[in-house]
């Protein structure tokens, strides 16, 4: 869950960022009451592109260290990689938990660039703790994998869940946001205990022991490594394998980070303006949130009990472009403000199942992949191969992410 989380909790406090970026007029500054109509009364071109900011700040970064991590894995040791990347991320959480009592009305730019600076270091560090979590549990079991990647999705649930709840307490933008960033700091700590008694389960000592012999054939505990020829770990041999589900699941996350949530935050409801809260104030945390992170989680269970496609990665290839289709699909939906593209999918059903499919299609897709990774690799290439995949991820998110502020700009 801890993989997602930061991110997870920066994408969908939507209304304490809008309220961050509203128009400001003498009679609307400071930290007071606002309703969901006030703060988007006028919506501003931050509010309006904050999120493909967002998007993109985020991205960056995680694909710099998610490819980087195969080569920091050999210079720094796994537990320093795991604590300190978590121990940062809760540093700046604190740091942003702060910001939220602070005015900053009279400098919102320069909020704007404290705010994608802290998001661009938390991600650089959730890339290294995440790509850190792929190579261990490469080691393990498919089954592990497969755990693992249902609980990113977990994670975008609780972020959805927890941002909801903060809503429906009626508090200002402002005091949700606290509550909602401090339960995030309280996750983080959890998150980060929870890997230190880890460490120290003879299970996991097991197989990490395991994995350094198979690596290491002459391997003792009191001598250096000594690499065997045959025990080499190539990158080009190991990418020569892997290539088609390394497409694959960077088609995935390219077309899904393009349009969400860039676009789809954008998508109002119908009923919008007519004084319901559900319309006014629930539609996107619910829906573009919330339904997209439970579709995700399914597709990814589906994927555990049906494993299909089965030794045939073009296909999965295939399947992954495939989902290119809903970007224009969401384009022509409710997303507001707009200039230029006319709305086509005004129907609140017709966005909520173009939502579900789109969301059980990613968590499917990037299941097989990631599961039918090990298959075509030797045991000691598990790590670096799942690794690279992670390299992979990365690069769909940041592709996906400038163009989403693109697509942004079409509308």
């Amino acid at each position: 869950m801890n993989t997602i989380i930061p991110w997870g909790f920066f994408i969908t406090a939507d209304e304490y960022w809008m309220y961050k970026f509203r128009q400001i007029h003498p009679n609307n500054t400071g930290i007071n009451n606002y309703t969901h109509a006030e703060i988007l009364e006028q919506k501003t071109d931050l509010q309006a592109s904050f999120t493909s900011y967002l998007n993109v700040a985020s991205a960056i970064p995680n694909t710099i260290f998610l490819i980087s991590n195969a080569f920091l894995s050999k210079r720094i040791s796994q537990r320093t990689r795991m604590l300190g990347s978590q121990s940062l991320t809760m540093i700046l959480f604190i740091i942003t938990t702060v910001f939220v009592k602070i005015n900053t009305d009279e400098w919102q730019k320069s909020f704007l660039i404290i705010t994608l600076t802290t998001v661009a270091l938390v991600n650089a560090l959730s890339a290294i703790f995440g790509g850190s979590l792929l190579g261990i549990v490469g080691v393990f079991s498919p089954i592990y994998i497969t755990a693992m990647l249902g609980g990113q999705s977990l994670g975008g649930i609780f972020a959805a869940l927890t941002e909801i709840c903060a809503l429906w307490i009626g508090a200002s933008p402002a005091i949700s946001g606290l509550i909602y960033f401090i339960i995030g700091d309280i996750v983080l700590l959890f998150s980060l205990i929870a890997y230190v008694i880890l460490e120290k389960e003879e299970f996991f000592k097991y197989h990490m022991m395991r994995n350094l012999r198979e690596q290491q054939p002459n391997f003792s505990v009191n001598t250096e490594a000594n690499f065997t020829d045959g025990q080499r770990v190539s990158y080009k041999q190991i990418l020569k394998r892997i290539w088609p589900y390394g497409l694959s699941i960077f088609l995935v996350f390219f077309i899904s980070m393009a349009v969400y949530p860039a676009i789809t935050v954008l998508i109002e409801s119908q009923g919008k303006g007519k004084g319901y809260a559900w319309n006014d104030i629930y539609f996107v945390p619910v829906i573009t949130y919330l339904t997209f992170s439970c579709g995700d989680y399914l597709g990814r269970l589906l994927c555990g009990h049906l494993q299909w496609p089965k030794d045939k990665p073009l296909l999965v290839v295939f399947l992954s472009a495939l989902r290119g289709l809903f970007i224009p699909a969401f384009m022509l939906c409710n997303a507001q403000p707009r200039h230029n593209l006319p709305v086509y999918i005004k129907n609140d059903i017709l966005y909520i199942v173009l939502t579900i499919f789109f969301a059980i299609g990613n968590g499917y897709l990037c299941n097989i992949s990631f599961v039918s990774t090990p298959t075509v690799v030797d045991s000691h290439e598990k790590e670096i191969a799942s690794v690279m995949m992670g390299a992979f991820l990365g690069l769909g998110l940041t592709a996906g992410s400038s163009l989403s502020l693109i697509l942004v700009k079409i509308l």
